[in-house]
């Protein structure tokens, strides 16, 4: 006979043996990754992210990769820096990693500014292309507890997400530090100091002796030569042809002659996660770097989660993904669009302005309007995607009064439409309609101007949602919700999300919205639609 205790005990017995078996080791190849893997809940749940993309490269206000670019003669940012630093020869970016003081960071406003904005997930920067570690970092000595901010960042961030109910994500671009460096070994080409090499290709660690790096090695920053232009490159466009050819290529295999460096990234990056214990992780990569050690430690990262949850609930994401890996990492799709419903869930990270702070921005106000953050996210999460959306950062650690304008117009929107429509939603049959056409790939923003016509549908809880992605000023149609599309279904109720009942129309040709005019400050109504056979 079948008793109670007997069932318990099964149960039990079955448990242990679930976690006993997520617990084994993971085997580091992609077939084992993919068995482990599925997309959590919460990240499907989620849909929108704030990331912090915060490094030294904020201080000079000058935009992206400033710390190749400074060593490139005839560049605006080697010329930025010449003026305002001096030479690169005598003053290199390592100089500027020690100027990174976050003087001014108050993390608890920003992570609460960004809770308040809708955002379901925090990411931040726990490396970038610059090879600086923002957290403790027990294999790579160039980090913020000893450098610049002389604070575990990764670390504070960590603490207060997850204090405020978010989950916790971090970005490692390291892997690309090799030869993104390599313009730190070159020279200027013509000039006064014509031939005389940078800061990256003279310093030893003995150099340090009485100096601020004491103790440091600058080529365990710059990563060691690698690339290096030869002598006699007779003028400053040539140099940049060289380093356009040679160096300026996104490459994922490992360094020649530098393993060092592969096996360097490998133990960061166990680091990171095991100290950490993030539940995301951002790889700026296609595919995971150098080969199977990029496989290793995605393996890894997995194990811990298996082994602390009983199974994977993690999420990573790298780019350029073929259909296999796409069974073991989420695709992420860098400042770009899809152009159609995906079967599985992903993830594009765009930014309001430059991935670093740019003063200029600021100044011209030219950032990304809140209005067209939210078209995007509609259209995103349409797709069955996430949006991660960086607010730069200064130096100091603050944002921006413009910046702060467009996340209370992001906070104000997700207030309203949010919990409705958004989070925890599910794509419907089709993604939306409209006559803007939107081109999927990497880095293909463009200037997508959307329509009042540009529908984009979400369901949750029984009901379809229907975002207008500008607000019409005369009824709009939907091709998709009437008699011919949905033969089978009935419309009882159309309202405005967080307004009241819309007056509506159906017939052949679509269903026929009459929305009352924006008050001011709003933008993309959303619609929620009721009925049978409608969700």
């Amino acid at each position: 006979m079948l008793t109670r205790r007997h069932v318990l005990g099964g149960v039990a017995a079955a448990a242990l043996a679930s976690r006993a078996q997520a617990q084994a080791a993971l085997a580091p190849n992609w077939s084992a990754l993919a068995g482990a893997f599925r997309v959590p809940d919460w990240f499907r749940d989620a849909k929108f992210g704030i990331w912090a993309h915060w490094s030294a490269q904020c201080v000079p206000e000058f935009g992206d990769w400033y710390g190749r670019k400074m060593y490139i003669q005839g560049d605006s940012f080697y010329e930025h820096h010449l003026k305002t630093y001096g030479h690169p020869a005598d003053h290199g970016f390592l100089e500027i990693e020690n100027a990174w003081k976050a003087q001014n960071w108050d993390p608890e406003h920003l992570i609460g500014l960004y809770k308040a904005a809708g955002a379901k997930y925090f990411m931040a920067l726990a490396n970038h292309h610059d090879n600086l570690d923002t957290f403790d970092s027990a294999h790579h000595a160039w980090n913020t507890l000893r450098v610049g901010p002389k604070r575990d960042i990764i670390g504070t961030w960590e603490k207060i997400a997850r204090r405020e109910g978010l989950r916790f994500a971090v970005s490692n671009h390291s892997a690309h530090a090799w030869h993104w460096w390599q313009t730190a070994y070159g020279y200027d080409a013509e000039g006064p100091r014509a031939g005389q090499r940078y800061d990256a290709f003279k310093l030893t660690k003995a150099d340090g002796a009485g100096k601020w790096w004491e103790g440091l090695d600058p080529q365990e920053l710059y990563t060691g030569p690698a690339m290096v232009p030869p002598d006699g490159i007779p003028s400053a466009k040539a140099m940049r042809d060289w380093h356009d050819t040679h160096t300026g290529r996104w490459m994922e295999f490992a360094p020649p002659q530098n393993p060092h460096h592969v096996a360097k990234w490998l133990l960061r990056q166990k680091d990171l996660v095991e100290k950490y214990r993030p539940d995301m992780v951002y790889f700026d990569d296609f595919g995971m770097p150098f080969g199977p050690v990029g496989v290793e430690a995605l393996a890894h990262y997995y194990q811990q989660s298996a082994a602390r949850d009983g199974q994977v609930e993690v999420v990573a994401t790298a780019k350029q993904l073929t259909p296999f890996q796409r069974t073991a990492l989420v695709d992420d799709v860098e400042r770009g669009f899809s152009d159609r419903l995906r079967d599985e869930p992903w993830q594009t990270c765009t930014c309001i302005g430059d991935w670093h702070y740019n003063r200029a921005r600021f100044e011209q106000k030219s950032y990304v309007p809140a209005e067209k953050v939210i078209q995007r996210l509609c259209d995103v999460v349409s797709k069955n995607g996430n949006l991660l959306l960086s607010i730069p950062m200064r130096g100091d650690g603050t944002i921006d009064s413009e910046e702060e304008k467009i996340v209370a117009g992001i906070t104000g929107w997700m207030r309203r439409n949010g919990e409705a429509a958004i989070h925890g939603s599910r794509p419907w049959r089709i993604y939306g309609e409209g006559p803007t056409q939107v081109g999927g790939g990497m880095f293909n923003e463009g200037k997508v101007s959307f329509e009042a016509q540009d529908v984009r549908f979400t369901t949750k809880g029984g009901a379809l949602f229907a975002a207008l992605l500008a607000w019409p000023d005369r009824p709009v149609t939907i091709a998709a919700l009437g008699t011919r599309a949905l033969p089978d279904a009935a419309i009882e109720r159309v309202r405005l999300v967080g307004g009241g009942p819309v007056r509506f129309t159906r017939n052949d040709a679509g269903l026929t919205l009459d929305l009352p005019p924006a008050r001011s400050g709003e933008f993309v109504p959303v619609v929620q639609i009721d009925g049978r056979g409608v969700a």
